[in-house]
Order: C-alpha cells, then structure tokens, then sequence
C-alpha cells in the first residue's frame, strides 16, 4: 500500500499535470462528426490545440466561445449562443461538445441554462445534439477532465429502451491513458472472442494518423451519435480505467448495462484477468493466437530482466498510466523511489511502492537526483529535468511533442506490454559502460607507438644489415 501525499508548494514548478478542460475536449476528439468547444476566452482554447496539434501532428477542431473582459463580467450568454449557430451553420456537426474552463466557472455562468434557452429560442439547432460538462481548469487534472466529459455523455446521450440486452455487444469505456494504438490493439483482443466492441471515446477512429479523403471542419471519425445513442442496448460495459468506473456507474444508473473495471491491461497478469473476463463474457476459449502472444511476451519478460533487474526509475503520469507501468516495472525487477501524479485516485494506494506523491516535475527532478535514479519517466516537459541530471528519459504518456509517431504508441494487451519491455530494456541496454583506451593504463612508450610517433617506437624504422661475407672456398684457393 502506498502512502499518497499532496505536495503544499505554494506554486507548481514545471508542472506535470495538463488542465481539466483539456482533458475533456481529448475526450472529445474521439467522437465522429463532433466539434469541441471550450467555453472561455480565446488563450484558454489555443494553449490546447497547441499541445494536441504538437503531439498528434494533426489539425484539431477546437472552438472557443471567445469571452472577453466586458462578456465575462456581464454573462456569457450570447457568445454561447452565437457559437453554437455558427458551428452549427458552417461545420455542421452531429454534435457539439462544451466544456467550461476556470474564467467561466469562476463568473458562474450557467452554460447548461444557456443551451436549453438557445435550443428553445432556435428550432435549427434540433438536428444538433449538445452536450456540456462543468471542468474548471484551478482544480483536478487531464484524467479529470477526460473522465467527466465521458460521463456526461453517457448520461445524456444513451437511449433508454426496455429492449433485450444483446450479449455480443460490449461497450468499452476508454480511459485517458489509451493512445489510439491501445485502442486498436484493445478491439482486436475482444474482436478475438467473437464480440462486437464500442468504445467510448474512439480516438483510433479519429486521431489514428490517416488521410481523409474530403477536407471536414469536425473530428475525422470515432464513436458516432447513433452508437452513442445505443450504448443502453449492449450486454456488458468493460471500463478501462479507475478513472472510467464513474462513467459505467452512470450508464448502469442510466440504462441497465451491467459493468466490470479493468485497472489495467498492461503486464502479463492484468492481461491475464482481461482474457479471462473476455472468455467469460463471450462463452469461447481463448484463441490459440492470442496464447501464442502470450507465450512471446513470457519470453519477453524472460530476456528483459536481466537489464531490469534492480533499475531505479522515476516515474511522473496521470494515475491510471502510472499505476499500469509502473506495476509493469515492478513485476520486471525495477524499482520505484520516485512516483509524481497528478490528481487523487483510489487507484494510487494499491500500488505496491512506498509513497506517491501528487506533485509537479520539480518535485520529480529533485526526488529523481536524492535517488540517483537511473532512467526518468515523464512526458515530453520532463526532458530539461533529465538533461540536468544526465540521465535517458523515456517519453511517456501526454503531450509527447518531440517525437513522431505518437498516434501508434500501443502498450497494452500482450503485443503492447512485450513491445514496452523492449523499448525500455533497450534503453537500459544503451545506458551499460563499454570499455575504451582509457580504460587500459598502457606505457607512454605504448600509446605512442600507438599514435604512430617514430621517435619512441619501440622498433626503428630502419634496420641494419651486416657486411656480406666471401664464400669459404673462393678464399682458400686464391694465392698470396
């Protein structure tokens, strides 16, 4: 059991954590046909498109309502309203998605008021479906926001219907964690077993790095309205992530979807646990594919903790990815002085270290150096910290934008944790010493030769010979 702590700086330093209402517009961005919008002034919905933009290499769709000093004071009705009919008008989405950031909620619009009285004010907006989700940006963190704006949707979209349930359908709750690569690997698994998974968000539906082929003003693709609205009718409801069970809490609430919370699907046993639930779920063995998987990752494992084997790493994560990897690090042989978070999660206390501490990279950078720690785990913002103290950084989790690629990251299932261990086991492998010339204390004499000095070589270049001597018998038979 870990002992969590919040550090009481009376700033953050470097921060580690990404805002509330950036969390929920990534949520969004896995939605088909969906234009994302940030209630608040124009600074608060750049700094997020910069950080999406730098880390997918995409365009982003990403609306501000545009506050400014004399709306934010009088209520931001109007610019609510005029956003909603210009995206409406121009993008023409199946759905706009509203979040709130610190300046709104600190006014205390009552943006849900707005919508319904805009609705009523404009039958157009009928064929719009509007969803709006409170995250201020002074309180939580990414996964935060992410988990909100999932939550909102699925308590608001979902159709009630008294309908049988069909029990090959399997609603997936995806948490912030999950790279559009995880998501793919994810739905192979329970495509697998003879499933029929949605997943809420989809962002390999949108965010996966491909070419579309006409230019849209929305998001490329993901979860649609009308999956959306069916998510009642499926069987069961996996949530990936502790961040994910307030979601599946509602939708049971909401339309009867019994619900199971997979904490994580990276390591050989929470891979383990997610197969067997599958088999359960789908009545069919495991296929002989994924045992083979399986056995390649235990082989994986087998090769990789030999350079694991009493590492000390420092890892810096929202609570979810840094409980699956750093479980995954555990079970490898390393250890773990140094865990930073960034947000209170149940999750936390269950992770087999000493402390986890709720704080900014600062605190990572200065807990890493106390434990001489051998590689640091952090995203993209953590690369000044291990230049500093001259140690590898392995890039992890969000925003990573020094990198390219970041799209098809996949860490999860058997495939996804062998792929892991290798990459961090290499690092490892590049960090061992290897002897040079210093290493050997030769002679003066020796290095110079070496170098190619003919003055002290130990051999002249030129080599003496000796007279050449008459044959014996030639002189006996001369006469004096």
């Amino acid at each position: 059991m870990a002992l969590v702590t919040e550090s009481k700086k009376a700033c953050a330093v470097n921060p580690l954590k990404m805002s509330q209402p950036l969390g929920a517009s990534f949520a969004f961005m896995g939605l088909a046909s969906c234009m994302p919008v940030m209630h608040g002034s124009q600074g608060c919905t750049s700094f997020g498109l910069v950080l999406l933009v730098r880390h997918f290499k995409e365009a982003i769709p990403l609306q501000t309502t545009a506050m400014n000093e004399a709306t934010t004071i009088m209520g931001g009705y109007d610019n609510v309203e005029k956003a909603l009919l210009n995206i409406r008008s121009r993008a023409k989405p199946a759905l706009i998605a509203m979040c709130s950031t610190g300046l709104t909620e600190t006014k205390g619009d009552d943006v849900e008021a707005y919508v319904r009285l805009a609705q009523q004010k404009h039958p157009e907006l009928a064929d719009t479906a509007v969803v709006y989700v409170s995250t201020p940006d002074y309180v939580g963190a990414l996964q935060d926001g992410w988990a909100k704006a999932v939550q909102a949707l699925v308590s608001q979209l979902p159709e009630v219907s008294d309908a049988p349930k069909d029990a090959q359908r399997v609603n997936v709750l995806a948490g912030c964690h999950l790279s559009p690569g995880d998501i793919e690997e994810l739905r192979e698994l329970i495509e697998a077993f003879g499933l029929q998974p949605t997943f809420v968000p989809d962002l390999s539906g949108s965010l996966d790095g491909h070419i579309p082929d006409d230019w849209l003003g929305t998001t490329l693709g993901g979860t649609t309205l009308a999956e959306l609205r069916a998510l009642g009718g499926a069987g069961h409801t996996l949530a990936i992530g502790e961040q994910m069970r307030a979601a599946a809490e509602a939708l049971n609430a909401r339309c009867g979807v019994p619900f199971t919370v997979i904490d994580r699907v990276t390591g050989l046993l929470a891979v383990d646990g997610f197969v067997q639930t599958l088999s359960q779920l789908s009545g069919r063995p495991v296929p002989q594919r994924l045992r083979r998987q399986r056995s390649q990752l235990v082989d994986a494992m087998l090769d990789g903790h030999f350079h694991f084997g009493g590492k000390q790493v420092a890892l810096g994560a929202e609570p979810d990815l840094l409980f699956a990897v750093g479980n995954l690090l555990l079970e490898m042989g390393a250890e773990l002085p140094v865990c930073i978070t960034t947000t209170p999660s149940p999750v936390l206390e269950r992770l087999p270290v000493e402390r986890v501490l709720i704080g900014d990279l600062e605190d990572f950078e200065q807990a890493a150096r106390a434990a001489d720690c051998d590689l640091l785990m952090t995203h993209s913002h953590g690369r000044q910290a291990a230049e500093r103290l001259g140690k590898p950084l392995f890039r992890l989790g969000f925003p990573i934008f020094d990198r390219i690629g970041n799209a098809h990251i996949c860490h999860v299932g058997y495939r996804g944790t062998r792929r892991l261990v290798y990459e961090v086991g290499n690092v490892f492998i590049e960090q061992i010493p290897h002897h040079g010339p210093e290493d050997w204390p030769l002679p003066p004499a020796a290095l110079a030769a070496a170098q190619g000095l003919p003055e002290v070589a130990h051999v002249s270049a030129d080599i003496p010979r000796l007279p050449r001597r008459e044959p014996v018998a030639a002189a006996l038979t001369e006469t004096p």
